[in-house]
């Protein structure tokens, strides 16, 4: 009996040991996180979303986020400081001179419309760490909460079986149900069960931890052009965000530069359809003269 007792108290102390190593991790992860984050400046509109975006398959998330700041000509009002999410795994060398570590930016933007009063934060990061990403989205939160952000915005690419002539569709995905019928409005396709890998799904995760509606806009992509940049997909994905959030932008040069890639993207699909034509059939040889008999 005595064992027993001492064994109940062995395990409730582990227990408790767990329970406070826990505490004191989350609390210096909150404290570097916290330390991470500069902002030069609060804005307070009258209502706020955010727009995050990082590079993925086409540079479809990263191609819109980095228009949408050019053509709004968005300000920088903060950044996030890298070196707590990032490792450096070598340097650039020029004219044989070694140069001083790089990390990549993570840099938040705003624009407010001038009529309405709403704003719109945007998050652009250079790259997707290669750990810590769940601690990266949540500082981009963080900032999200303390600028009363209601809603993140973030896109991705919907990778299917499509020709590039055809139209690049957007498909959507959101938090909550309710947010589903909106989408509807504009189109979007709803596509079901699907998985949105990277940090441009992450943050919709663990925005709906948050209790923040988010919603994820995905471009259509061939199958066969995944390594390359896709305006096209960009450009859907602009044209329903906008809409969306009620933002007149002129697409014109986006609109050109996707009409400028197609070309590259006809020989990306006379490649694949050769790989297919070598892969699954055989050629049909003559048979020997034996064999004929």
């Amino acid at each position: 009996m005595t064992g027993f007792c001492g064994l109940r108290t062995y395990i409730a102390h582990a227990y408790q040991w767990r329970q406070n190593k826990k505490e004191i991790v989350l609390k210096e992860m909150k404290e570097i996180m916290e330390g991470a984050i500069r902002l030069h400046s609060h804005p307070r509109p009258k209502s706020c979303v955010m727009f995050a975006s990082w590079p993925g398959i086409g540079d479809v998330s990263l191609m819109a986020a980095k228009y949408l700041k050019e053509k709004l000509n968005a300000v920088e009002i903060g950044e996030i400081e890298p070196v707590n999410f990032f490792e450096p795994i070598g340097v650039l060398v020029e004219d044989n001179v070694v140069e001083s570590p790089r990390f990549p930016e993570n840099k938040f933007y705003y624009w407010q419309d001038r009529k309405t009063k709403k704003g719109l934060v945007l998050f652009i990061g250079e790259e997707q760490p290669s750990s810590k990403g769940y601690e990266l989205v949540n500082c981009i939160l963080d900032v999200a909460q303390k600028l009363r952000v209601g809603r993140v915005y973030s896109c991705a690419a919907a990778v299917t079986r499509i020709h590039h002539s055809e139209e690049a569709k957007v498909w959507g995905v959101a938090t909550k149900r309710e947010l589903i019928s909106e989408l509807s409005k504009h189109n979007v396709i709803l596509r079901g069960d699907l998985r949105i890998a990277g940090l441009n799904g992450l943050i919709l995760g663990i925005a709906k931890e948050r209790d923040i509606d988010g919603i994820c806009l995905l471009g259509e992509v061939p199958v066969y052009a995944t390594q390359v940049a896709n305006p096209k997909a960009s450009l859907a994905v602009v044209k329903v965000l906008t809409t969306m959030l009620g933002i007149d932008v002129d697409l014109t040069e986006l609109s050109n530069l996707a009409k400028q890639t197609s070309k590259e993207m006809e020989k990306l699909a006379k490649q694949a359809t050769a790989e297919f034509i070598d892969r699954f059939t055989e050629p049909i040889w003559e048979r020997e003269e034996d064999e004929e008999e």
